[in-house]
């Protein structure tokens, strides 16, 4: 043990070089993921911005108390488990059937095309593409035209302002943003793989899905579950830039996510330690979920983060 340990420490500092590399970010997570987590004792102070905090009172669990009790939470948390439910269930497979499809184009300069096309719209931000979708849309927008064109409408629809539209809007403008950045990690999987085993799996008799079924789904299942396992711990989140540009007064009702409640109550309404309270359970749920999905993912394909 002792040795390994010996060899492991002689490696690094022959790469300090590279290893060095990593510092920035480490300061960077200190500073931005750490540090402020020493703030979290505020969720159980009765906190005012104009004192210092430790002369804020200790109230306990009142305040987690407060928000069991409140209808508008359990409102958001239906919203964004509806939501994320949507983009787990539909949304996760999209990227993997992309990266697959895009691994059996044969024409480089073309598939490069289509890879650089579909990452685009990830670099554009949420301001500005949310103003885009809301355009599409609306009255007289792209969408409109297109169904009453192909005749699944008969008339133009306020989608936006119909609040059971909202949760499959958040579902397709984030697909049609991030299916190609998404697509990624497992694009260089996929380049990762022998080619020899396509080549034997080919001289075998093996069609182009079989060899697509069991070489390459196989190849990257382990990049499947760990990436699956993250978005399941991250089934209590919401992309707060997307709902926070889409919604309105008239579809709030099924926009309210648990971000957006916490902003609301923290920044809006000044309730630092009720909002600070949220996120802490928020959190301890996130952590939970995170060790349910890894096991799960462990017992039945026998991959996991840890």
């Amino acid at each position: 043990m002792f040795q390994f340990q010996t060899k492991q420490m002689k490696a690094f500092f022959r790469q300090w070089q590279m290893q060095s590399m990593v510092i920035p970010g480490i300061i960077w997570m200190l500073i931005f993921c750490y540090f402020p987590m020493l703030w979290l004792i505020i969720g159980f102070m009765d906190y005012s911005i104009a004192k210092p905090m430790l002369e804020s009172p200790f109230v306990g669990l009142k305040h987690f108390q407060d928000f069991v009790t409140d209808d508008r939470f359990w409102r958001s948390i239906r919203n964004t488990l509806g939501m994320s439910s949507i983009k787990l269930v539909l949304g996760f497979p999209i990227p993997i059937l992309f990266a697959l499809l895009l691994g059996e184009i044969r024409s480089l300069r073309f598939k490069r095309t289509v890879q650089t096309i579909s990452y685009l719209p990830h670099f554009i931000a949420w301001t500005i593409f949310g103003g885009i979708a809301l355009n599409w849309l609306g009255e007289g927008g792209v969408v409109n035209q297109l169904m009453i064109t192909l005749g699944l409408q008969n008339r133009e629809i306020l989608f936006n302002s119909d609040p059971k539209y909202f949760w499959w809007i958040t579902f397709f403008t984030d697909t049609l943003k991030e299916t190609g950045w998404s697509a990624i990690i497992y694009i260089a999987a996929i380049s990762g793989i022998d080619p020899g085993l396509y080549e034997a799996a080919e001289l075998d008799g093996a069609g182009r899905w079989q060899r697509m079924w069991h070489i390459t789904v196989q190849s990257i299942r382990p990049t499947i579950a760990i990436l699956f396992i993250l978005a399941v711990s991250g089934i209590l989140g919401s992309n707060f830039e997307q709902i926070f540009m889409l919604k309105n007064n008239m579809n709030m009702k099924m926009a309210e996510s648990l971000d957006l409640y916490i902003y609301n109550m923290g920044l809006v309404s000044g309730r630092h330690s009720f909002s600070t309270a949220v996120l802490f359970a928020r959190s301890i749920v996130a952590l939970g979920l995170l060790f349910m999905a890894n096991q799960t993912s462990k017992k039945l394909t026998g991959d996991g983060i840890f």
